[in-house]
């Protein structure tokens, strides 16, 4: 009996673990220049739309389109009401959006993640967290200016 309780713990250790690794706390260099990050952004920030805004934005614009929905009038409580339900469904949708980019930047292989930063450099910023594996990575530059993916927390 003890060897066959010594020759199970002598083939489970050579054999290791058969759970995914965890990739390396190292720096991936993603491009030798970080030229176009964030350009589809506009103003740069963390690659998610402000959804407070657009919906601010929309009710303005509803608030003062000519000519007002059929039957309501500006002084309208009810005009106020088809305003507000509206720029709702706009918010409730750039909400969607940002949960869908959040789910785009978590991924299960380092070099999955590092082929999609590439192709998506103008939609993601400098500073956005990349989760690999449930390892942070940030995206950020180097010295020399390439753009690399770095360990959030060494």
């Amino acid at each position: 009996m003890k060897w066959t309780i010594l020759v199970v713990a002598v083939v489970m250790a050579s054999l290791g673990c058969a759970h995914p690794q965890r990739p390396e706390s190292r720096i991936y260099v993603i491009s030798e220049d970080a030229r176009g990050v964030g350009t589809a952004l506009g103003t740069g920030g963390s690659g998610f739309r402000n959804c407070d805004a657009e919906q601010r934005e929309c009710f303005n614009d509803c608030w003062n389109t000519e000519p007002l929905p059929y039957p309501h009038e500006r002084r309208d409580g009810a005009f106020y009401q088809y305003c507000e339900t509206e720029c709702l469904k706009v918010f409730m949708e750039c909400e969607k959006a940002n949960e869908q980019k959040v789910r785009e930047l978590k991924f299960s292989r380092v070099d999955e993640a590092i082929e999609w930063i590439r192709n998506h450099k103008a939609q993601v910023a400098l500073g956005t967290v990349v989760v690999i594996v449930g390892v942070a990575f940030v995206i950020t530059t180097g010295g020399s200016g390439a753009l690399i993916l770095a360990p959030l927390a060494l």
